[in-house]
């Protein structure tokens, strides 16, 4: 299970529940891989709701890298995610959500 509060969340592929979460290592991979501009553009894509299936790939991947999985971004192409890439899209948001903003306090 995810814990938000330490920035993760959840994605099912090909019927196996993935942790993700964007650790300092996995945004410096994901800043390497976009194709233009800075996590800065790239969460400001999102906030307009302009973003790419590439941007929501490297988000996916650099979160599973993060939660410790081992693949590539090719691995994924065939791969079945449960919800489809409205699903992606969303767990891509969460991640960036959960990585840029501090956790409300009760």
């Amino acid at each position: 299970m995810a814990n938000p509060w330490a920035g993760e969340a959840t994605l099912v592929i090909d019927g196996k529940r993935h942790v993700l979460k964007l650790t300092l290592g996995a945004l410096a991979e994901l800043e390497a891989t976009l194709s233009s501009g800075s996590l800065v553009d790239l969460v400001e894509r999102f906030e307009r709701a302009e973003f790419s299936t590439r941007d929501v790939l490297a988000l996916i991947v650099a979160g599973l890298r993060g939660g410790g999985w081992n693949g590539r971004a090719d691995d994924l192409f065939t791969a079945e995610i449960e919800g489809g890439p409205v699903m992606a899209a969303r767990v891509a948001a969460t991640l960036l959500a959960r990585a840029f903003t501090l956790p409300e306090g009760p």
